[in-house]
């Protein structure tokens, strides 16, 4: 059987100026809050932490979205994250 809807979580750049669209969530902390490499982040970067922290939020109904803009400023490291972490690959997929 061959499915055609993807349930994944739509992730998309938010342009300058663009304000927040109807049932979206910003992803925030994509950025390293401490040194890369510490004993609690060596396996996962901090972008796919932040993804952990928001799906996370969603499943417990502390955050309700349909979507994930990212800022422009972080977009191809978030489209990065989106690709290349299975756990994140799995729970979200960019869209355009």
């Amino acid at each position: 059987m061959t499915w055609s809807i993807d349930a994944r979580i739509p992730v998309r750049a938010l342009s300058e100026g663009e304000a927040l669209p109807n049932g979206a969530a910003m992803l925030e902390g994509f950025e390293a809050t401490h040194v890369l490499g510490c004993a609690c982040c060596v396996a996962r970067s901090p972008g796919a932490v932040a993804f952990d922290r928001l799906f996370l939020a969603r499943v417990k109904g502390e955050r309700a979205f349909a979507s994930v803009v990212v800022p422009a400023s972080v977009a191809a490291a978030a489209r990065a994250v989106v690709s290349e972490d299975v756990v994140v690959r799995a729970r979200f997929r960019w869209s355009a």
